[in-house]
């Protein structure tokens, strides 16, 4: 009876230990992380997973083998859809936007990108539903003169606001969000 049951126990463990490895393993390929932003009446908290570059061609056309092609709609991050929650009401890419929580899409572009706010949150980033969108709005983007090996969302302050900025391989999104 000792023999079966010892048996069992250690097929357990191994099974836990093997589960806990590879899902670690697989959250270490694209970190979590935070960007936030608070000055004034002005909060905004990102969360996202980080992809890194690891040799391949980011940006560019869909028949260049591009991770990222032109004109197809990204979860801005990797795993989760992106979320951004604004604190306040604020003016987000040139748009009105009421305070609360929104999963942050992009659609990357050779000359500028589109910014999509959209009201479903909590899904993976490649549920993507287009019906639950607030908007879409054309940014600008900037060529970095180094190349960015991990996707990095920061902030930069401006006069009455910030830039949310997008940052990965030599491409940078602008996203002015000003206080309403």
């Amino acid at each position: 009876m000792k023999k079966p049951l010892l048996l069992l126990f250690s097929i357990l463990f191994l099974v836990l230990i093997v589960f806990f490895g590879f899902r670690q393993y697989n959250r270490s390929l694209s970190p979590a992380a935070n960007a936030e932003y608070h000055e004034g009446n002005l909060n905004v908290v990102v969360q996202y997973g980080r992809p890194a570059k690891k040799g391949r061609f980011i940006f560019g056309r869909e028949q260049d083998n591009a991770l990222l092609p032109y004109g197809k709609v990204w979860r801005t991050g990797a795993n989760e859809a992106t979320i951004i929650e604004l604190k306040e009401d604020v003016m987000f890419a040139g748009k009105e936007v009421k305070a609360g929580k929104y999963s942050l899409w992009t659609v990357p572009g050779p000359g500028s990108w589109k910014v999509i706010l959209n009201s479903q949150t909590g899904q993976w980033g490649t549920e993507y539903n287009d019906g639950k969108d607030l908007f879409k709005s054309d940014v600008q983007i900037r060529v970095r003169p180094h190349v960015q090996q991990i996707f990095t969302i920061y902030f930069d302050k401006i006069p009455n606001g910030t830039n949310m900025i997008l940052s990965w391989d030599q491409i940078e999104a602008i996203i002015p969000i000003q206080p309403r």
